[in-house]
């Protein structure tokens, strides 16, 4: 009985760790935990695994969490308590430290203690655990990512994957059956005559209307040193974007283009950028605009800007591209994409003059110039986005 109780807890404390690194573990999969193990048995730790598994997960891409958190606790039982000791065998000898995804490592570390003011007089306080308040929200969105803290930049990161598709639903030419509720409804007379040639005693007129569906999404997204910071954020806002809108585009570039949307279309957020960051290999190198617009002009944008494609271009305009003509560049990509939005952080500033060659260079061939340094500017992209076309004229920011 006392082994028992010991198992529950142990189950418990592992079904808060898989909360910790975002996977949807309550009460009901913890009780089907503690059946399936005493279905199973405690002796093999394959059965323990795979028991386990089967109840705490429902999706495929969960399980590589899974399996390194569970990993974890049977290679060092003292971790949370001793979290699965009663029911997994130790292990002897030596094994090199596995590399855990990032979730993982966080859900494992253990909380830190908050920060006392050694002014302060000492007496008793009431302390209430939260990961993120709303005024931490509220103060996160008006910050700049370059002036975050790791754990800032940290709870950005989560809070730019929900923020809303920046893009509009498109009227198509098709037409989709309605409800007789629906406002902007109206009668379908074929469809219509077609319910009385069947039943001619009854009246039921049909309704349709217009269909209307998101369309794509192309981000280039520019990698090089002076966007670094930037970069791997609007990176978790574009997987955010992927994983909601499945016509998202991604391609970054510094001193080459590097198509990353396959990558970033794993549903874990960790295992999408690892996978995005090892297919680019120019990552806070040099920035080569034109040569990198030039080249995706030529073998992308005919594939990738159709169907009224939005096209967000995310770079501070810093060209050191010595052989690439960026104007025609810019004027040729133009041409391609149904609306083209430039978002560059350094519009952060209030002062900010279109000095750079590169920035005049881009700046008459975009029909919106935005600032991107902070999670409320992205909020405000959709919008922006939805406000009637008005391009920019050189000297001036919209």
């Amino acid at each position: 009985m006392q082994r028992r109780g010991l198992v529950a807890d142990n189950v418990v404390h592992f079904s808060r760790v898989l909360r910790r690194a975002g996977l949807q573990v309550g009460p009901d999969r913890v009780l089907a935990a503690l059946s399936a193990l005493e279905a199973v048995g405690l002796e093999r730790r394959d059965d323990v695994h795979a028991a386990l598994s089967a109840v705490m997960i429902d999706r495929h891409e969960q399980q590589a969490i899974f399996d390194a958190a569970f990993d974890a606790f049977w290679r060092d039982p003292k971790l949370l308590e001793q979290l699965m000791m009663a029911m997994l065998p130790k292990v002897t000898g030596r094994a090199d430290k596995p590399q855990r995804p990032q979730r993982v490592q966080e859900a494992l570390a253990p909380p830190r203690p908050p920060a006392r003011d050694p002014s302060a007089p000492a007496k008793d306080e009431i302390r209430f655990e939260a990961a993120l308040t709303f005024s931490d929200r509220e103060r996160l969105q008006g910050m700049d990512f370059e002036s975050m803290t790791t754990e800032e930049f940290a709870a950005a990161r989560r809070l730019a994957e929900e923020v809303p598709l920046p893009v509009a639903p498109v009227r198509r030419r098709r037409h989709e059956a309605a409800t007789d509720h629906d406002p902007s409804a109206r009668i379908d007379l074929r469809a219509t005559l077609q319910r009385m040639a069947r039943r001619p005693d009854v009246f039921l007129p049909a309704r349709t209307r217009a269909r209307t569906e998101l369309p794509p999404i192309v981000v280039l997204l520019d990698i090089s040193g002076s966007m670094e910071r930037y970069a791997r954020l609007l990176l978790h806002w574009v997987h955010g974007l992927t994983r909601r809108h499945l016509r998202v585009h991604t391609l970054t570039f510094g001193t080459r283009l590097t198509n990353v949307t396959r990558a970033l279309r794993h549903r874990d957020p960790d295992v999408a950028l690892a996978h995005a960051a090892a297919q680019v290999h120019d990552w806070k190198g040099g920035t080569r605009i034109a040569s990198c617009l030039d080249e995706f002009n030529r073998r992308w944008a005919r594939r990738l800007l159709g169907e009224n494609a939005a096209l967000l271009l995310v770079t501070d305009g810093l060209d050191r591209d010595e052989h690439g003509d960026l104007s025609r560049a810019a004027a040729q990509l133009r041409r391609h994409a149904h609306r083209v939005a430039w978002l560059n952080p350094l519009l952060r500033y209030d002062g900010f003059e279109p000095r750079a060659a590169g920035v005049r260079a881009l700046l008459p061939h975009v029909d919106r110039f935005l600032p991107v340094h902070n999670l409320q500017s992205l909020a405000d992209l959709g919008r922006a986005l939805r406000a009637p076309v008005e391009r920019p004229r050189a000297h001036r920011i919209a």
